[in-house]
């Protein structure tokens, strides 16, 4: 399986990223007006806004390549988590489309979310 490219720096991710916790509950009304709540998976999905700056055009290309190999979302791959180093083995990117600006020589900038899939 392919991993999320690192930056030269070794990190996969720059500040400010941001980082949010998926639940998913179903929900069983009966007619007494009672509920029966059962967990729609067993852990929280976790979710990354990954937003890179100052790339060189290396860096910028190679995660460009990345989204390109991956095709969009259609792709898995394992992402390590920048805030805590665990290694997530099914992961893909949430959307078809990724942004990417190169600036200048040396300044590039990149945004992609990545998903943990269940």
């Amino acid at each position: 399986m392919a991993n999320f490219p690192a930056l030269k720096t070794g990190v996969v991710a720059q500040y400010p990223s941001d980082r949010t916790r998926r639940f998913s509950t179903q929900v069983f009304r009966f007619l007494d007006g009672g509920e029966q709540r059962f967990a729609g998976f067993g852990a929280p999905l976790k979710r990354w806004l990954i937003r890179l700056e100052l790339l060189d055009e290396t860096e910028l290309g190679s995660i460009e390549d990345f989204f390109v190999e991956q095709g969009g979302r259609a792709g898995t791959f394992t992402f390590t988590d920048p805030w805590d180093g665990t290694v997530h083995a099914n992961c893909s990117f949430e959307s078809d489309t990724m942004t990417a600006d190169y600036r200048g020589r040396g300044d590039g900038a990149a945004s992609v979310i990545v998903k943990e899939n269940h």
